[in-house]
């Protein structure tokens, strides 16, 4: 590399470790018979507790199933669910029958379903009959069934029967000779290039995109993921985040697959308690999840009761992990190598890490650095790559791509340029030694009077003060600067503050034009199912406080 292309903001990872060059189910039969006897599964809320021989012996039979229904290669295969066993013979038995699995969001209401069903032509569904206070079965009933014609089969789970509907119990036959040679046949006719996995994105500047996935995209990140943590087949990784998710089904599950080790899950949907009853009772040496997660894990009232020294490692993603909390993580809750994770779904999806080697200063200020056959950019708005360590907007290129958005080819063109390069939307810097700091998102940058100001940096630093539980910083309408900044902030438990506490204590520490004009005290953010804070709804819900619109006071 010339000392001239050193100073700019362009990196690619190693490649000393060739990528995977198989399918998901080849990679799964490998590992079955290597770890057959290891438990592979864990689900307390179900009894749950198969190894890696009984999971697979369960797969192919659910595989096998779905093929008898009449599913071939690449036809669409909705899952609508929250966590639980099935979700993860479902994902497995789809990708050895070549069949695209299509992850639905558990919180989605019936014109989300309806719009998912259509975008993809599901072929079939595999669905929950409740989640909480949501009745699936009759919000699947509730779509015309003229909107969705290629929908042949509905599979539900439980031990119930609805008219119309197979269950999914139904699946699990004994696989004889002659299935597992239909099961050998279907295995000779996938490649690894193949699409098997659509996700949705979310749908805050439109409706939501199906992300197409392919084995090679996801079972290679799911395994370099799993690298930078050390997993072994000895691991015990406790996965509260939801499988439909990226996090859940890909850094989860599949990462789990690739190191032989054995995954928990603590419950249908994530809550602070059962996730510290799990580590505790199952000895877990790892822990996912988004920093909201850690947040109420760690502020839980009966935090202390649980024993979680089995912990060594983690991962913390899926939304900005304030540096305050990666320190909490490490020093209370006593995971001394967790590590940071930055992507989207789009690049299958992780493409910058922090090593378990890294310097704890590295571990808590960056997401590490580039994972391996990848290639990253930061560019101006013109496209230029950027000196090191200035900001512009983060590009992807490599292996971890998606194919594109299903059935969408000019949002497709959109985020993928004819380079090949990702455009994520999102700001960041690199700096001399190839670390990576997000600095906020493209849509989310405020531009007060003409000053960029990063909500991502008055967040860091307002998690400083000792009364500041979490923090969302957003712009909101000013009619003689454009947008003024407001620090949206829970305090801690028995706390009290004033807007006057919070700006006093940002003076002489931050640029006064980085001081937020307005403070608001709440008691929770609004939160997508993943438990990343939706900015979108409390920017409206703030403006709307406040009485401002777009270029001027109401």
């Amino acid at each position: 590399m010339s000392r001239e292309s050193a100073r700019l903001s362009y990196v690619q990872g190693r490649r000393e470790e060739p990528l995977i060059g198989v399918t998901i189910g080849e990679m799964f039969d490998t590992m079955a018979f290597a770890n057959a006897a290891r438990e592979a599964l864990v689900v307390p809320h179900q009894n749950v507790c198969w190894t890696y021989a009984e999971l697979r012996r369960r797969v192919d039979e659910v595989a096998l199933g779905l093929m008898r229904l009449g599913l071939d290669r690449g036809d669409r295969l909705g899952l609508w669910s929250p966590n639980c066993a099935e979700w993860v013979l479902t994902q497995y038995a789809a990708a050895k029958a070549g069949v695209i699995l299509v992850n639905i969001n558990p919180a989605y209401q019936r014109g989300e379903l309806e719009h998912a069903l259509k975008t993809v032509t599901c072929k079939a569904l595999i669905l929950a009959p409740r989640f909480k206070n949501d009745d699936y079965i009759a919000t699947l009933q509730s779509v015309p069934p003229a909107s969705v014609p290629w929908l042949r089969t509905v599979i539900r789970l439980g031990a119930d029967r609805t008219p119309g509907m197979v269950n999914f119990d139904d699946l699990l036959q004994p696989v004889d000779a002659a299935g597992a040679a239909q099961l050998a046949e279907r295995a000779t006719g996938l490649q690894f290039d193949d699409p098997i996995n659509i996700q949705f994105t979310s749908g805050t500047t439109g409706a939501p995109k199906g992300a197409t996935l392919t084995h090679h995209n996801i079972l290679n990140n799911a395994y370099f993921v799993g690298e930078s943590i050390t997993l072994t087949p000895s691991d015990r990784v406790c996965v509260p985040v939801p499988l439909y998710h990226c996090f859940g089904m890909v850094i989860g599950s599949l990462g789990c697959l690739t190191h032989g080790s054995a995954m928990i899950l603590p419950g249908e949907s994530f809550d602070a308690e059962s996730v510290l009853r799990t580590v505790n009772a199952e000895r877990c040496s790892a822990l996912y999840g988004v920093p909201t997660m850690f947040i109420a894990a760690l502020d839980h009232p009966r935090f202390a009761e649980y024993d979680l020294t089995s912990l060594r490692t983690g991962i913390m993603g899926g939304s900005p992990c304030p540096i305050e909390v990666i320190r909490r993580v490490v020093d209370v809750m006593h995971i001394p190598h967790v590590t940071i994770a930055y992507g989207m779904t789009e690049t299958s999806p992780v493409s910058f890490q922090s090593s378990v080697d890294d310097t704890m200063e590295r571990r808590v200020t960056t997401v590490g650095r580039v994972h391996p056959h990848l290639e990253v950019k930061i560019v101006d708005p013109a496209g230029r790559i950027v000196p090191r360590g200035q900001p512009g907007e983060l590009l992807t290129r490599g292996y971890s791509v998606m194919l594109g958005y299903w059935a969408d080819a000019a949002r497709t063109d959109d985020a993928i340029d004819a380079a090949g390069w990702m455009h994520t939307g999102d700001l960041a810097t690199i700096d001399d030694q190839g670390y990576c700091n997000i600095v906020g998102r493209l849509k989310d940058l405020v531009i007060r009077g003409g000053e960029n100001i990063y909500p991502r940096e008055i967040e860091e630093f307002l998690y400083r003060h000792p009364k500041v539980q979490d923090v969302q910083c957003i712009g909101v309408p000013d009619a003689t600067y454009g947008e003024e900044l407001c620090a949206c902030i829970i305090l801690r438990q028995g706390e009290q503050a004033t807007a006057q506490e919070i700006r006093a204590f940002c003076i002489g520490q931050i640029a006064r034009y980085k001081i937020p004009r307005y403070v608001r005290f709440l008691t929770g953010f609004p939160m997508t199912v993943t438990g990343k804070v939706a900015k979108y709804q409390l920017r409206n819900q703030i403006a709307h406080e406040l009485g401002v619109r777009d270029g001027a006071a109401a």
